[in-house]
């Protein structure tokens, strides 16, 4: 190639560095490695010259490719072949970190999941359970003594004897119990001592042992620690104390109609006709003040936010080739608020479509707000939700660029989902931090409007709000400081092209002796 090509090639360097601002890094990184790459090099003798049209060498404007020597076509070869050595040293230095860089996020984010399930079982304790017996005879007594005593080998809640007096009638606990203030709560029935000692006098077969003793708990409050700890756990209680208790019943009733070794045939009489007022003699009723009714829930309150995650990425990713058309080509402000405005737009139909398939599945979206209102709300979290994700993947995009996006998103989920697959008191204290973050809020939300279960909506939008402005100023901030980063190469790279092309090169000086000769 002569001088004054190569001089025009260096011209047009800054035009195209200037057109890497906006495009990220990984553009220019992926330019460079085609420039070094083994084919590159392989084709190497394929040059741009410029085809002369005239007598004084003048270069045309259309420049052609001609080889400067005769070269090999590159052709195709098996991979282990001794030609093909570059490349495939490239092609498993590429595989061997990209498997490097998995183990790494393997053990940054999997420990945080499995953390969060791993000692449930053994935070049970936390749990507050409430034990009021209302009545004052042996019934009463009785359990409250069992429940001192009882002691299982493995799991068991936070039990605490309250004091009927000071925590009011059976709808002020059902309340307690509906608002999350406690967990669960067994309520000794008033007078069933005596209920059940007429009953056996009397042989009414309408006695019913289940009235004895009412549990309270709300399932919808979180349906996995409910059927996994806290009904199991309430009912082996329950079987334990009442069981003491009913043993102890039956022996001092069968003791009292014992006359002198001769049983009373009349009692028995009684007890054959009215047999639940011995075994069981007393049990109880739960009652399910929040029913998780509706299975499909879960698409929404755990699993369906990891899709919505998802399909912000995709939409983060459309963006990043979008705007690399014309990000070169706009001043900072107007840059910023096309990333801004673009995705939120994006984000309304995606959300629509999600809110609209938990109506096509009858999702129990009025429960609280009636249908029409319901869903409204829904969609409202559900967009929300979306743009709290997807302007934190769209933010550090622009650091992590395209190449490693999807390890920021793994993060993202992993971090975001596992504060969530059981409540706060069955986890380790530092889950605690899934309160300030999106799919949290935004779960719970979507229990309230569902499941009528305790309201935290103000508390709810105000975090995921917050995340939303965070990320549009860290991605202000990330794009300010990647395009200085990119001016600043683009200086460095047009003071090194000054430097290589002086103002008269050899060639130049030549042609000018030539012409001062003639």
């Amino acid at each position: 190639m002569d001088a004054s090509a190569s001089s025009r090639t260096d011209a047009v360097e800054p035009y195209h560095a200037a057109e890497s601002i906006g495009h990220g890094s990984s553009a220019d990184r992926h330019a460079d490695h085609t420039a070094q790459s083994p084919l590159s090099r392989a084709s190497s003798g394929i040059v741009q010259q410029e085809v002369r049209d005239d007598g004084e060498n003048k270069p045309s404007r259309k420049p052609s490719l001609l080889p400067d020597e005769p070269t090999e076509v590159p052709g195709h070869y098996g991979f282990f072949s001794p030609r093909f050595a570059p490349l495939r040293r490239e092609y498993f230095i590429i595989i061997a970190r990209a498997t490097a860089l998995i183990m790494v996020l393997m053990w940054i984010t999997l420990p945080v999941y499995w953390g969060a399930l791993a000692n449930s079982a053994k935070l049970t304790g936390n749990l507050d359970a409430w034990f009021v017996s209302r009545d004052t005879g042996r019934v009463g007594q009785g359990l409250v003594a069992a429940l001192s005593k009882y002691a299982p080998p493995g799991p068991r809640l936070n039990w605490q004897v309250m004091d009927p007096d000071v925590v009011g009638s059976d709808d002020d606990l059902a309340n307690m119990v509906a608002q999350e203030q406690i967990w669960i709560a067994v309520v000794v029935q008033a007078n069933i001592s005596q209920k059940l000692s007429l009953a056996r006098q009397v042989g009414d077969t309408t006695y019913d042992p289940t009235s004895a003793i009412k549990v309270f708990y709300s399932q919808a409050r979180q349906e996995i620690a409910t059927g996994n700890y806290l009904v199991p756990l309430t009912t082996a209680m329950l079987q334990e104390t009442t069981t003491t208790y009913a043993t102890a019943s039956a022996q001092r009733y069968f003791a009292q109609i014992n006359n002198n070794g001769q049983p009373n045939a009349t009692a028995l009489q009684l007890i054959a006709t009215a047999p639940q007022t011995i075994a069981p003699a007393i049990s109880w009723t739960m009652v399910n003040l929040r029913p998780y009714n509706a299975p499909a829930a879960q698409a929404v309150t755990l699993v369906g936010n990891i899709f919505l995650c998802i399909f912000s990425f995709m939409i983060t990713m459309a963006n990043s080739t979008a705007r690399a058309i014309v990000g070169p080509h706009m001043d900072f402000l107007p840059y910023i608020g096309l990333r801004i405005l673009v995705p939120l737009l994006a984000y309304f139909p995606l959300s629509m479509s999600f809110a609209l398939i938990n109506v096509a599945f009858k999702l129990p979206l009025g429960t609280k707000f009636g249908e029409g209102a319901g869903f409204i709300i829904s969609f409202a979290y559900i967009y929300l939700g979306m743009a709290s994700l997807g302007l934190s993947l769209e933010a550090m995009i622009t650091i992590f660029t395209p190449r490693f996006i999807p390890f920021f998103l793994f993060v993202l989920i992993l971090y975001n989902v596992s504060p969530v697959v059981l409540p706060d008191e069955l986890q380790n204290p530092f889950y605690s931090y899934g309160n300030g973050f999106p799919i949290w809020n935004m779960s719970q939300a979507l229990r309230t409007i569902m499941f009528n279960t305790a309201s935290h909506l103000g508390r709810n939008a105000a975090v995921i709000i917050a995340w939303i402005i965070m990320s549009c100023a860290t991605l202000t901030l990330f794009t300010w400081l990647m395009r200085r980063i990119e001016r600043r190469r683009l200086r460095a790279l047009q003071s090194r092209t000054r430097s290589k092309s002086p103002e008269n090169t050899p060639l130049e000086i030549e042609e000018g002796k030539e012409k001062s000769v003639a």
